[in-house]
Parts: structure tokens; C-alpha cells; sequence
């Protein structure tokens, strides 16, 4: 290990970049300045479950106080769903408690995607027996379940926790869900096996109390394979697989990526970071937000606004200096991905076995198909799968003589390892069916739009290139990354023609992240006034790939095609 040098820099405090105290615990002090903070300090969110298990499973819903409902339950997992029937104009005008129903949605923590086919039939046996067969994969590898009463959540728990699951922290001020890449220690040209990092993180601080009063959520991703596919641009903190030439294989470190309303890509720290050292730089970093985060006001208290105050470099100095007490050395960039980071499709394994990637429709799936899935797998002799940051399942361990059969079993199970351009990059959020911030429908609205775009643009099928991704979200916080996309759909209400309002979406063009197709991530293209309504989004996106098709240049992807044209030609 190096040591610092006390002498080598000159010391650094963070400084504030207004008069007014940001709420940051080791420049402000403790004291809350919101009530969300107060109700932390009050009593540490990871502490309802007992009273869920003692009082409220019993009592019922009626019996939760406003602080635990709208605020702890987060932190096992649990958000009231909205309550059926409310349009998507309600969403601003009404109050938390009269969007919301005596539903919960769970979400079952999955770090790295990694599932066995027995908590595979467990999950789908939740999903039938209490949560009316809904089962949603996310883009943050985790399964989410509704319909969920509270009276339910102890035998839940039971059932998940006997196989080796929780929902401990899957919600938050916390780190949430790690995401790892689906294709860890079995891909043939892998860099490095990030496993062992993210079980040990998982193992040490999830559930931590240490660690379990953040600033807000905390996004975490690790991969070590060199498609860099689980998005790093866009989280908190991420490890990337590279090959320092002196120290071998191991990471670097990224921190600062964030979307919601005001996106912001991560910064390279340039620091390459060991296997053996990158739980406690993880660590390191987490401690960092909480101790330095903005926590008066929320939608100021995300890293990447930290990161914007202080830059990579104070960043990477803070970093060294107050939490690990040595230097990290720098480090190499990552290559180039070369290859499409979804896993999509038939791919060997270095075992010499198969690993097969398979389309669900915008993540939709069924605690029904989940167990069929298990099934499924277990009768070619496989017991192991993932779930990856776009809404896919990837199969693993695969005979090469049982390939044909599983890929013929996904597709009846509606699971397609051989999708279309559209249904394999589409991804939609959760949407107006059951979230609260939602103003439209998005699964429902994008299922329709790719099996009438599959139809529409099938005499374009062989010369559309292998991914062209439409993200539709239902608000503009972008869960489902709409700056990061080809087309990007942000949900709001536009004018109808009768004087009131319909469901619609702005749109973004030519986004991405870092790609076989580009070599750096870039945010999509705002047009001033271009917007589509619901009703005529696949007319819209029809028009769009249509001109792409005739005015490309060759080899041009969507997303330079969309930065190069001008704003008439994505109208």
C-alpha cells in the first residue's frame, strides 16, 4: 500500500458553493433541516421491520403512522402503489395519500442479477399467491411484485429469506440494488470476475447501519466484462474492468452519473482500483455521500451534485486523503466495448456450455412464467440465471446439445432469444398502472407500439441496425433512462383537440451510452416543441426510422444521424 504524503498536496476543504447550509454532516453538523431527515434521525428506516412484523401485519394498514408508510417501508422494499382509476392529470393536483392504494409494490433486492432457478419458483410463487401473478424484471436487475398487502410481508419475507433473497434496502435513502454483469464468471473474454467484490459489499453494508441514513439513494455498479454492460455512466459509484499494465486486471472507478430531471454523466476518477481494495473504496465513497451529500434539500441531495461542486479531482483527493489513507494509482481507461452489452442471443461459454440472453416484452412478465421459466431450465439441466439492466434474462449453463430446446421453450414462454430490433431495445417503466408520479401508460403503450412497428417497418427489418432503443417513461424522472436512448419518451399531458388534454411524451434523440456502436456515452437531442401524443407515437417513431433509413450516411448510427440532421427531419 502507498502512503500519502501529507506534504504531496496541498489540503483541501469542501466548500459550499451558496451562503446557505447544505445540510452536509462534516461542514454543517447533523442537525435535520427537512422533515425526511428528521423522521431518519428519529429512527433509522431499517428499523419498521420489526413493528411491520409485530404490529401492522396484524393491525393492518390503517394502523401504519404517515412517517413509516411514506418513509421507512422504503427502506424494506416497500411503496404504496397508485390507487386504480386516477388519470394521469391527478398525478400534481392530488395529495400522496389519495393517489396511493392499500397496495404495496415490492421489489426484491437481486444483486448482480444473480437468481437459481429455486429463488427463481420462489419469487413466482409470491408473485401468484399474493400479488395477483405481477412480476416486472427492472432495469436495476431487480423483480418487482404489486398488489402486496402488508398482512402478506412476514411470510414474504419468510419464503425469500429461506432461498437466500431479501428486500432489504431495495428502496431508500440507501445503497440500493448492486448492479452486477450478467455474464460474471462465465463469459469467455471476461477481464476480471466481479463476484467476490459484490458478494463482500453485500455480505459487510447492506442493511448496515452505518451506512443506512444517506442523503438519498445510492446507485451501484460493477462489471468486469467488456461490453460495460451495466450502464456505469449513469450511477452513483461504478467499477469497470480494466488491465493495468503493471498491476493486472481490477477497476476503474467512476462516481457522479445520474438522470431523473437533470441527467449527468459519471466522472472517470482515474483511479485504478485493485480487486482486493474495492469493497473498502466502495466503502469509501458511500461514506463520502453521506458524510459530504446535500441533504436540505432533495432534489439537490444525489452525488452527482456533489460531483459537479467539487469535480473528479477534489473528488479523488478527498477520497485518498480522509477515508482511505493511502493513494490510489492511476489507472488505464476502458477499451471500447465490442460487443452489445444486453447479452441478447446464443453465446458460448468459457466452460464450453451456453449462455442464452432472452427478450421479455419491456420487462413484463408473471409469477406464472417466472415459475414456468424454473421449470423450464431444470428439464435441460440448468440452475442458474440473471437478470441484466435492460430488462432481460439471461440463461445460463446450457449444454450445446439442449440449446435448441431452451431457445424453443423461452419463446413459448414469450422470452425471445431472437427479438426484434424494437422489442429487444425497448424499455419501459413502471408507469401509470401503478406508480403514483406517473401522468401515462407505458407498458401497456409500448407492448402496442413494437408489435405495430414490428409490422409497419418489416420491409426495413434487415437493414435496421441490431439495436435502435426506445425508452419510454411515464414522468420525467427517467427510470427508464429517456436522455439515454436512440428515442427517448418522457410521459406528460399535451392538448387534445377538444380543448382538454391526452396523454403524451416529449421526445429525446440520440442518446446513449457507451457502445460497441459509440465509443462514449452522450445524452439525447431536446427538438423545441417536438412532441407526440400517445395516440400517434408509432406513427412517430415510424416517420423517424423511416427518414433515418433514407438519410443515413453509410455506417451511421441513429443516434449521429440524429445529432447531424437538421431538426425538421425529426419532426
Amino acid at each position: 500500500m502507498t502512503q500519502v504524503n501529507e506534504t504531496s498536496r496541498p489540503a483541501r476543504t469542501p466548500r459550499r458553493p451558496s451562503a446557505k447550509p447544505h445540510g452536509q454532516w462534516k461542514v454543517d453538523g447533523t442537525a435535520p433541516l427537512n422533515h425526511n431527515e428528521e423522521f431518519k434521525q428519529q429512527d433509522d428506516g431499517l428499523n419498521v421491520r420489526e413493528r411491520i412484523e409485530q404490529v401492522y401485519a396484524h393491525e393492518g394498514f390503517d394502523s401504519i403512522p404517515s412517517d413509516d408508510l411514506h418513509g421507512r417501508f422504503r427502506w424494506w422494499g416497500l411503496y404504496t402503489q397508485r390507487r386504480q382509476g386516477i388519470d394521469g392529470g391527478k398525478t400534481a393536483t392530488l395529495e400522496p395519500h389519495e393517489l396511493e392504494d392499500r397496495y404495496f409494490m415490492l421489489r426484491v433486492r437481486i444483486d448482480g442479477g444473480d437468481l437459481t432457478t429455486e429463488q427463481l419458483r420462489v419469487i413466482g410463487g409470491i408473485s401468484t399467491d399474493f400479488g395477483r401473478d405481477t412480476a416486472d424484471i427492472t432495469d436495476r436487475q431487480n423483480v418487482q411484485l404489486h398488489w402486496i398487502r402488508v398482512e402478506d410481508v412476514p411470510e414474504i419475507w419468510r419464503r425469500l429469506e429461506s432461498v437466500g433473497l431479501s428486500t432489504t434496502e431495495a428502496c431508500g435513502d440507501v445503497p440500493r440494488v448492486i448492479l452486477g454483469s450478467p455474464v460474471a464468471g462465465i463469459a469467455a473474454d471476461e477481464i476480471i470476475d466481479p463476484t467476490p467484490v459484490i458478494r463482500e459489499i453485500a455480505d459487510r453494508w447492506i442493511g448496515d447501519l452505518e451506512v443506512s441514513n444517506l442523503p438519498r439513494k445510492f446507485k451501484t455498479a460493477i462489471t468486469g466484462h467488456p461490453s460495460q454492460d451495466v450502464v456505469h455512466e449513469i450511477n452513483d459509484v461504478s467499477l469497470i474492468g480494466v488491465v493495468h499494465p503493471e498491476l493486472g486486471p481490477g477497476y476503474d472507478l467512476w462516481v457522479g452519473g445520474g438522470l431523473s430531471t437533470k441527467a449527468r454523466l459519471a466522472d472517470r476518477i482515474g483511479a485504478f482500483v485493485s480487486a482486493e481494495r474495492a469493497p473498502e473504496v466502495w466503502h469509501a465513497v458511500v461514506s463520502i455521500f453521506r458524510d459530504y451529500g446535500y441533504r436540505r434539500l432533495r432534489n439537490k441531495a444525489r452525488m452527482k451534485y456533489l460531483l459537479e461542486d467539487w469535480g473528479p479531482e477534489r473528488f479523488r483527493t478527498v477520497l485518498e486523503e480522509e477515508y482511505l489513507g493511502y493513494a490510489l494509482p492511476d489507472g488505464p481507461a476502458p477499451a471500447p466495448p465490442t460487443r452489445a452489452g444486453d447479452h441478447v442471443g446464443v453465446h458460448e461459454q468459457k466452460d464450453g456450455r451456453f449462455y442464452i440472453g432472452a427478450a421479455p416484452v419491456v420487462g413484463r412478465s408473471s409469477g406464472t412464467t417466472l415459475t414456468a421459466l424454473a421449470d423450464l431450465l431444470e428439464a435441460h439441466g440448468s440452475t442458474r440465471l440473471r437478470t441484466t439492466p435492460h430488462q432481460k434474462i439471461v440463461v445460463l449453463d446450457v449444454e450445446r446439445d439442449r440449446v435448441d430446446a431452451v431457445v424453443a421453450g423461452l419463446k413459448e414462454l414469450g422470452l425471445d432469444p431472437e427479438p426484434s430490433v424494437f422489442r429487444r431495445s425497448t424499455i419501459a417503466c413502471t408507469g401509470l398502472e401503478f406508480c403514483k408520479l406517473a401522468i401515462v401508460d407505458t407498458k401497456d403503450t409500448a407492448t402496442a407500439a413494437i408489435a405495430q412497428l414490428e409490422e409497419r417497418l418489416a420491409d426495413l427489418a434487415d437493414r435496421l441496425p441490431e439495436r435502435l432503443s426506445l425508452h419510454v417513461n411515464g414522468c420525467p424522472n427517467s427510470c427508464a433512462r429517456i436522455q439515454t436512448a436512440d428515442i427517448g419518451l418522457k410521459g406528460q399531458l399535451l392538448p387534445d383537440d377538444d380543448g382538454g388534454q391526452t396523454p403524451g411524451f416529449q421526445v429525446h434523440l440520440g442518446g446513449g451510452l457507451a457502445s460497441v456502436d459509440r465509443a462514449e456515452a452522450g445524452l439525447g437531442r431536446s427538438v423545441r416543441g417536438l412532441k407526440v401524443r400517445a395516440d400517434g407515437l408509432v406513427d412517430y417513431v415510424e416517420r423517424v426510422v423511416r427518414r433515418y433509413d433514407e438519410q443515413r450516411e453509410p455506417g451511421e448510427t441513429f443516434a449521429r444521424w440524429a445529432h447531424r440532421v437538421d431538426e425538421e427531419a425529426l419532426r
